[in-house]
């Protein structure tokens, strides 16, 4: 058994590797860039989709959950561990220029974000309940021509986002804020902690918000996610402030090996420009998820007179997860190095016996970047280990609150409302699993399912452009933000029991 269980492992995390190969990212990247093209470079539209993120709600326009709300929780999703250590782990792999191609992928990522949304709006329906739904599935139901190709890929991305739900959304998240509770050096005995009393903890946490259902987790995602994201971005300036002298060599640094390979630090070991490139992109994919999928899910609640608002809206979210909160990440990181020589040598010895990237359990991420991100913090007495213990506390927690409703989504297209309650149970179960240890196997299987959910949402994206494309047109460019759009939305499905009734 032990011996099936192990070739079953090494089976999953060949294909991990190979579905998030170059196929995927060039595929992802690709759309990203076709996408910029024709939305008629939407990325310059960012100042309008941040006035209208924090402008009031129409009272007379359709959906569940205000702009604002719809956003941070998909923020709450998206940022998390990826920024702090995922950063760490591409600046690990790739070299510092692979920081420059991470921002390069939020850069042209904000257009994906874009078109993903506004097929979601576009085609979001009503339950039975009155709620409003939406995403990739219904985009693919409701926009293809060819309806049997597009129920299938529909199906496709709602059981990929479930399964990747139960993982990256829920285990993956607990394993990493329990483990980041009993490793900081901030609370004496705090490695005495038993993880089931975390667990419990962190459970009956979570549980308190997601039963309220989309009401209920934006609620709390509109109070948490701007206070987290702005003490996390506030006490990174402050320690690239502290190393202020090596900015500049910083950012020379990173463009640098961006383009030529070279090494860093005083080291000897080049990280060559096609590492740069993969792990910048990889690594800036991951984080932002643009192309995913993921957010639209929720974004298809939001109060909104027009498709095209509350997609300008969401792609703010790119912008602030990958343009601002992973370059400043990366600046930090490199600014710290460059002022350590003790964090120089970590750096160039993990370099060069690469790669010791194997998966830490406690973290829930690749240990050469969490141990880098943890030298960093830690070089700032007593200040770095608290934005390191705090930004992961947060970002752990909020991007289970937002993935639960992702998964919530899935699972209302594939059974029917009746579903939720059964999928909300199943989802607190994994959130226990992760803290008392459970996570390898299933951070994998999720892994692989979330790159999967990539394939038919490009599909819908790029099947469906020419609509984005002719709409945004309309909408933005020929500046009719402020007009109604009154087509009707449909009603799906049978009365359930209501959880989120009006």
């Amino acid at each position: 058994m032990e011996a099936f269980i192990e070739s079953f492992s090494a089976g999953v995390d060949a294909v991990d590797s190979f579905v998030w190969g170059w196929a995927l990212i060039w595929l992802l990247l690709g759309t990203h860039l076709f996408m910029t093209i024709r939305t008629g470079f939407i990325q310059r539209k960012i100042p309008t989709a941040i006035k209208l993120s924090v402008s009031k709600n129409d009272p007379y326009a359709e959906g569940d959950i205000s702009q604002f709300g719809a956003l941070t929780t998909a923020l709450a999703a998206t940022i998390g561990t990826g920024n702090i250590v995922g950063v760490a782990t591409g600046l690990l792999c790739g070299g510092p220029g692979a920081i420059f191609w991470m921002w390069i992928t939020g850069v042209f990522g904000i257009a994906t974000k874009y078109s993903e949304t506004y097929i979601s709006m576009k085609y979001r329906v009503k339950d039975a309940n009155g709620r409003m739904i939406g995403g990739a599935m219904y985009a693919l139901e409701r926009g293809f021509k060819h309806k049997g190709l597009g129920k299938v890929l529909a199906v496709l991305f709602a059981l990929f986002t479930a399964i990747a739900s139960f993982g990256i959304g829920a285990s993956v998240q607990s394993n990493s804020l329990a483990g980041a509770i009993t490793s900081t050096t901030l609370v004496p005995g705090a490695a005495d902690i038993p993880t089931w009393g975390i667990g419990l903890v962190v459970t009956a946490l979570v549980a308190i918000v997601i039963v309220g259902g989309l009401k209920s987790v934006s609620k709390v995602c509109e109070r948490l996610v701007p206070v987290m994201a702005i003490f996390y971005v506030v006490c990174c300036l402050v320690i690239i402030g502290m190393n202020g002298q090596y900015l500049g060599e910083a950012i020379m640094t990173i463009v640098t090996c961006a383009f030529t390979g070279q090494a860093a630090f005083g080291g000897a070991v080049g990280s060559g420009i096609m590492l740069a490139l993969q792990y910048g992109f990889k690594r800036g994919l991951f984080s932002n998820e643009s192309g995913l999928g993921s957010a639209p899910l929720v974004a298809a609640s939001a109060i909104s007179k027009n498709p095209a608002r509350q997609a300008l809206v969401s792609m703010s979210g790119t912008f602030w997860d990958t343009v601002i909160i992973c370059a400043i990440t990366g600046l930090m990181l490199v600014t710290s190095i460059l002022g350590n020589p003790d964090l120089a040598n970590i750096y160039n010895n993990t370099m060069l016996f690469n790669n010791d990237m194997s998966y830490d359990s406690t973290l829930g991420v690749f240990s050469g970047g969490a141990a880098l991100a943890t030298a960093c913090f830690e070089s700032i007495p007593f200040f770095g280990p608290l934005v390191l213990a705090v930004g992961l506390l947060t970002f752990t927690y909020s991007t289970m609150l937002g993935w639960s409703q992702y998964g919530d989504r899935a699972v209302t297209y594939l059974f029917g409302t009746k579903g939720i309650r059964p999928y909300q149970i199943l989802f607190l179960v994994f959130v226990f699993w992760g803290c008392i240890g459970g996570g390898d196997l299933v951070w994998n299987c999720s892994d692989i399912s979330n790159a999967l959910m990539a394939v038919p949402n490009c599909i819908a994206v790029l099947g469906l452009s020419a609509v984005i494309a002719k709409e945004t047109k309309y909408w933005v460019h020929e500046g009719r933000l402020e007009e109604e759009d009154d087509t009707e939305i449909p009603t799906v499905g049978t009365v359930d029991t209501p959880l989120e009734a009006k």
